[in-house]
């Protein structure tokens, strides 16, 4: 089966990847499986991705009881840059995690300013 990509999903630097790596294959196939959603669906329901603050957004992973986010963004409309992660414990998001977030969020658009 052929699947249409709507958006390209991209990780910006390699937190992403290091969280990922660090996963057990099942929940790296959960995962996979999100961003395979956010990639291909038109409309993303809020179950796999929410706004969260001025124009950050967290990819919403469950599996069991377990919870993990990943705080993303959107760039010219058409991209998804995957950033920090955390494992949700609480109802909250945590501060510092947003803050980390957005100074990265921050960082990405400074380097496109400069052509790195």
């Amino acid at each position: 089966m052929v699947v249409n990509e709507v958006r390209k999903v991209v990780a910006y630097q390699d937190h992403f990847e290091k969280f990922l790596l660090s996963q057990t294959e099942k929940v790296q196939d959960k995962i996979l499986k999100v961003i395979t959603i956010i990639e291909t669906m038109e409309r993303v329901p809020t179950k796999y991705l929410k706004i969260i603050h001025d124009g950050l957004y967290e990819a919403r992973i469950q599996l069991g009881s377990n919870i993990w986010r990943i705080f993303c963004f959107f760039d010219n409309g058409n991209l998804i840059v995957l950033l920090n992660w955390f494992q949700k414990k609480t109802q909250k998001t945590p501060k510092q995690e947003i803050k980390k977030a957005i100074s990265l969020m921050n960082a990405y658009y400074k380097e496109k300013e400069h052509g790195r």
